[in-house]
């Protein structure tokens, strides 16, 4: 008898811890289809099945999930409204948004460590499908921009930079932002995928002084130094053992006294360590994936590249996201 309570109230546990996920679930379906865009004024669900071609017992019960969740309320008349559009994913309109990171997450991350058991058992992984993930990482890589870019901005005045290579520039936000704020630095973004590379360059066509190039970054031989090279969301890609490679060919295109900062995910840093490891056990299930390393481990590997770790500070605290930013030493 005490084992079966036990056991209840274990169930009971895991049920509660669940019902955030529940929250994520209808957003990520609300985003993908666009509901809370049909929704943002009081409608009939069965006018909605209509107007998107939607199953509408479906469309039905993710009303009634929404409902029970307070993401949305029925008036007297039976029609359906969002409640606190503020907190919902806004249109999924090819804008990123919060929706694009639930959508990377209930599409990639969530299954992937759902896989857990069957690669633990057949000793195998996944191959991540760059060509097919590439648009939509590079979306929620823009949302760090938010954060990050006011860093970046202090970093081009504080050091008076006047040429930047941004290594992985997805669909190149933070070239742009830069380009519209000053003229006169000569800014260059380097893109593996070439149709995230195609975006960015028609997106950076106004701008004399951006050049997008889609190439690999151990194919790209630049013409000149930089003063400033950013590196985001890249350490993932590189196999621990070839990271040291890498930051020596960044010290021999950065400029005398020359910056890098480098935004990644830290593990076993002082915030978001939950998400941290989460996030490495997702790389872990892929075997062109790799573990993002310690602060201890990546202070260690840029001093063995000739840089100096000047600054590291958190993004995003939750998340474990860090800027880190060292500069070459002469």
């Amino acid at each position: 008898m005490i084992n079966e309570v036990a056991n209840m109230w274990k169930a009971r546990t895991w049920m509660k811890n669940n019902v955030p996920f529940l929250y994520s679930w209808h957003a990520y379906v609300g985003f993908e289809l666009n509901l809370f865009e049909a929704f943002k004024r009081p409608v009939r669900i069965e006018d909605v099945s209509d107007a998107y071609d939607l199953e509408i017992e479906l469309l039905e019960q993710w009303v009634e999930v929404g409902i029970a969740l307070k993401h949305l309320k029925r008036d007297e008349r039976s029609r359906v409204k969002i409640v606190r559009a503020w907190k919902l994913p806004g249109a999924n309109n090819g804008s990123p948004s919060s929706g694009d990171l639930l959508k990377e997450m209930m599409e990639l991350h969530i299954p992937s460590l759902l896989s857990y058991p069957e690669l633990m058992k057949n000793k195998s992984r996944h191959h991540f499908n760059s060509e097919k993930h590439a648009p939509t990482v590079a979306k929620t890589s823009t949302l760090l921009e938010l954060l990050a870019f006011r860093i970046i901005d202090r970093n081009v005045k504080q050091h008076k930079i006047s040429t930047i290579l941004d290594i992985g520039c997805g669909e190149g936000g933070y070239l742009i932002k830069l380009a519209k704020k000053y003229k006169e630095i000569d800014l260059v973004g380097v893109e593996i995928n070439e149709d995230v590379a195609q975006s960015a360059a028609e997106a950076a066509q106004p701008y004399d002084n951006v050049e997008i190039v889609h190439s690999d970054i151990e194919n790209y031989k630049p013409d000149r130094f930089f003063d400033y090279v950013m590196v985001n969301n890249l350490l993932h890609y590189f196999d621990p053992e070839e990271r040291k490679a890498f930051f020596s060919r960044l010290h021999n295109v950065v400029s005398h006294n020359g910056i890098v900062t480098i935004i990644s995910p830290l593990q076993k840093a002082k915030h978001g360590q939950q998400f941290s490891s989460a996030f490495n056990s997702f790389f872990l299930t892929f075997d062109n994936l790799y573990p993002v390393p310690s602060e201890k481990e990546l202070r260690e590997l840029v001093k063995k590249a000739g840089f100096k770790v000047k600054n590291v500070s958190a993004i995003i605290r939750e998340g474990g996201w860090f800027i880190v930013k060292i500069q070459k030493q002469a």
